[in-house]
C-alpha cells in the first residue's frame, strides 16, 4: 500500500457498540474535520473537554479510535508530514455510519438516565458507620472542596465571556450541579449539628411483642 492510500478495514463492522463519552467527543471532532490523534488530544484539552472525559494517557484515544475503526465508524489514512517531528501520521475521518452513531449516542446521553454507581452516594448510604460529629466533619470538608473547585472553574472562565454559551454548556452544567450539591450539603450539615438529623435507629418491636395477647 502506497503512502497516503486509504487503509482498508478487513474486520466486519459490528452492528452495536455501547455509547462512550470519549467516543462521542472523538466523533464530534471528526465531524468538524479529519485529524490525527495528537491534534485530538490537544483540542480536547484546549476546549476543556478533559473535564468530562479522561485523556490523561494518549493510549485512551488510541484505544477508542481502534474500537471505532473496527466497527466502521471511523476510517484513516497514513500521511507523511515532514514539517514536524512525526514524519508519518495516521489521520482519522468519520464515516457515514459514524455520523449516524454520533447522533444516536448524543440523543441517548441527553435524554437517558443511565444506571451509574458513583462513590459519593454509596458512602452516604453507610454514613451511620461513623458518628454524627465525624460525619459532619467529612461533609464540611466536602463543601470546602466543592467551593474550591467552583472558584477554580470561575477563574478559568475569565476571558471566555465572548464565547457563545452553547460551547460552554458542559461547564455550566458542572457548575450548577456543584452549586446545588454544596447547598444541599450545607442543609444536611445544619441538620446534623442542630440535632434534626440523628443517628437514632428506629425503635424495633421485640419478637412476638406486638402479637402478645392476654388470654
Amino acid at each position: 500500500m502506497q503512502k497516503g492510500d486509504k487503509a482498508v478495514n478487513m474486520t466486519a463492522p459490528s452492528n452495536t457498540m455501547r455509547p462512550s463519552a470519549l467516543g462521542l467527543i472523538v466523533l464530534g471532532m471528526l465531524i468538524e474535520e479529519p485529524m490525527h490523534v495528537y491534534r485530538m488530544q490537544k483540542l480536547i484539552k484546549e476546549r476543556g473537554k478533559a473535564k468530562v472525559v479522561n485523556v490523561r494517557q494518549r493510549t485512551s484515544l488510541h484505544q477508542i479510535l481502534d474500537r471505532l475503526t473496527a466497527r466502521g465508524l471511523v476510517d484513516h489514512t497514513t500521511q507523511r508530514d515532514t514539517s514536524e517531528n512525526y514524519p508519518e501520521r495516521r489521520v482519522y475521518s468519520i464515516t457515514a455510519a459514524g455520523r449516524q452513531v454520533a447522533v444516536d449516542w448524543l440523543t441517548e446521553m441527553v435524554t437517558g438516565l443511565p444506571d451509574e454507581f458513583p462513590q459519593f452516594p454509596a458512602a452516604l448510604s453507610v454514613l451511620t458507620m461513623i458518628g454524627p460529629d465525624a460525619a459532619a466533619g467529612l461533609i464540611s470538608a466536602r463543601i470546602i472542596t466543592i467551593e474550591t473547585t467552583l472558584e477554580a472553574m470561575r477563574a478559568e472562565r475569565v476571558g471566555f465571556e465572548d464565547v457563545p454559551r452553547v460551547y460552554l454548556l458542559e461547564d455550566e452544567y458542572r457548575t450548577r450541579n456543584l452549586e446545588a450539591e454544596a447547598a444541599w450539603l450545607a442543609e444536611v450539615l445544619q441538620d446534623i449539628r442542630g440535632g434534626v438529623l440523628t443517628w437514632q435507629a428506629p425503635e424495633e418491636s421485640s419478637p412476638g411483642r406486638a402479637d402478645d395477647t392476654t388470654c
